[in-house]
């Protein structure tokens, strides 16, 4: 038990350092301009793509309550050409909007989404009213007409505008670093292993 625990901690401390090199490419590539899009490109990369926002291909996604309202994401198609079309994530916007939605024009710049799959307790989707509840890319393709799309979708960056809608990100998301504390409680565990055991070991063995 003493060597899982500490193998445990060992561990995360492992991860820590991975954690740190993932956070500090992030951190690069949201310094740097966007690059193109290529297919061999990690998840999560800063990128651009061009073609035509098929504005009245609109699909939503999530479900999100900012300041009181219910809301969720948009999401658009682009067409590319030479290139399958590729769904990107405008931003949050209420489900009810009092003004029409503004969409950007011309190149988009975002970060790549990898496809999600739904699990056993995932919310259900609704193809016929294009609502859905996980960003996988093929399903929100077919229910907006689409045979095929790119299998990862553009979140796209852009200034938060109070009042206009859809709202992107303004930043790559940063997961989170919690390896640290983690090894600390593995080891915490291992020294408590140690004195429960010398504690039973000094009982057991006085004469």
């Amino acid at each position: 038990m003493l060597a899982i625990l500490l193998g445990l901690g060992t561990w995360q401390l492992q991860r820590r350092e991975w954690k740190h090199g993932l956070l500090d490419q992030i951190a690069a590539a949201e310094r740097n301009p966007a690059i193109p899009f290529a297919p061999d490109l990690p998840d999560f990369a800063k990128v651009r793509i061009t073609g035509t926002l098929r504005t009245d291909l609109v699909a939503r996604y999530g479900a999100e309550v900012r300041a009181d309202t219910l809301g969720s994401h948009v999401i658009a198609p682009v067409l590319r050409e030479g290139a399958a079309p590729m769904l990107v994530d405008l931003g949050w916007a209420p489900d009810r909007p009092r003004d029409p939605l503004v969409f950007p024009a011309g190149a988009i710049e975002g970060y790549l989404r990898p496809a999600e799959h739904a699990g056993a307790f995932s919310a259900k989707d609704d193809p016929a009213k294009r609502l859905f509840y996980t960003l996988d890319p093929a399903p929100i393709g077919a229910a907006l007409g689409l045979d095929h799309v790119a299998p990862v979708t553009l979140v796209a960056i852009g200034p938060s505008l109070p009042g206009r809608f859809p709202d992107p990100v303004q930043t790559l998301p940063r997961p989170p670093d919690n390896h640290l504390q983690y090894a600390f409680t593995w080891f915490g565990f291992a020294v408590t292993l140690v004195i429960i055991f010398l504690l039973y070991a000094r009982k057991t063995l006085r004469p």
